[in-house]
């Protein structure tokens, strides 16, 4: 039900400072570590002597030692050392190609002789002095696609953020979906509008007035395997909306990299990266907690809505129109996945993601 040979967002550097960290994706157990290079490793999270968690262990000079026996393995898998016994016929870990980039560690669950780190996508925001980011993790109870259905869909915005970004406007706005090639865009705008309270503060941040009429837009991008970036932001009324002039909006990118635990389980790795006022920390923090909350919300309903999925599996549910999003992303996915699984069927290497 999701891709293996592809990259995702797996952790973040400082999850695992001073110890191994084990962490399931797309049903994979993997543990990651730094190596004696300093480089970030991932293996499979089973020791081969007696099968414990590995992650359960320490590391040793760059080497991961099993914290139930002490077989020790290297970054690559190669088990090094056991006390009183001889390791060279020891079979070999699992690894898992790993890259650490823009602040996160990627992984890739599938077959490593496809791995190409130049499929990570590009970060801009990342490596610009002249945007600002801020975001967190959450471990949210449900399968990836419900999330990338609620981020293709901001309708909901209006019922389960009401006090902070949601308004009626965004029903009365009709969002326009399409497709170019694996990325699905879904777009709304919304003109001569009172600026909802979150981005009324982003307007007073940015020095502008909260007071006035503004034009509000959401331009939600999914890319496979389940990432989505979504152009949000309002400008005062009358200078172009979206293409409005710096001085006269406050804008950002609602970061979202949905990674796949098991069927029903995610890591949600969520953000805002902003091109104004980018040297005010307390103002990326303020971001950062408020929007917290907002996808707090998210969680409860996502998870409420699994619960209801899996106990009443026959039970079909609708696909409205502002569904488009959301079932054009599923659709790409599927696409892909019968893709990878035909060339794995038939021993071909050819990446389908």
């Amino acid at each position: 039900m999701f891709l293996k040979n592809t990259w995702y967002v797996a952790c973040t550097a400082d999850e695992f400072t001073d110890k191994p960290l084990g962490r399931k994706v797309c049903n994979e157990a993997m543990v990651f570590f730094r190596d004696g290079n300093g480089n970030v490793a991932a293996l499979e999270d089973f020791c081969p002597h007696r099968g414990a968690a590995l992650s359960l262990g320490f590391v040793k000079d760059g080497h991961l030692v099993c914290g139930y026996h002490g077989l020790t393995v290297d970054g690559g898998g190669k088990c090094t050392k056991m006390v009183g016994q001889r390791v060279g016929g020891f079979p070999k870990t699992r690894s898992f190609p790993c890259v650490e980039r823009y602040g996160f560690v990627w992984v890739w669950p599938g077959d490593e002789a496809l791995a190409n780190p130049d499929e990570i996508p590009h970060l801009e925001w990342a490596v610009s002095d002249k945007w600002a980011y801020g975001g967190g993790l959450y471990h949210i109870k449900c399968d990836y696609r419900l999330m990338i259905d609620n981020l293709m869909d901001l309708t909901h915005e209006t019922y389960v953020h009401a006090t902070s970004i949601g308004q009626e406007e965004i029903e009365e706005a009709p969002p326009k979906t399409t497709v170019e090639g694996d990325m699905v865009i879904t777009a709304r705008h919304m003109e001569n509008i009172k600026a909802p309270p979150f981005w009324a503060s982003a307007l007073r941040a940015n020095g502008l007035d909260d007071q006035v009429p503004c034009d509000r837009w959401q331009v939600c991008r999914f890319t496979p395997p389940s990432h989505v970036m979504i152009e949000v932001g309002v400008a005062h009324a009358g200078h172009g909306g979206y293409d409005a002039p710096a001085d006269k909006k406050a804008g950002s990118i609602v970061v979202d990299f949905i990674t796949p635990e098991t069927d029903e389980s995610i890591w949600y790795f969520w953000g805002m990266a902003r091109n104004f006022k980018p040297e005010d920390a307390e103002l990326t923090a303020a971001i950062k907690r408020g929007q917290g909350g907002i996808f707090a919300e998210d969680q409860e309903v996502l998870e409420a809505q699994q619960r209801n999925l899996s106990a009443y599996p026959e039970k079909k549910i609708l696909k409205l129109n502002i569904d488009a999003g959301g079932v054009q992303s599923r659709k790409v996915l599927d696409r892909l996945i019968d893709a990878e699984r035909a060339g794995a069927a038939t021993g071909g290497v050819e990446n389908a993601a």
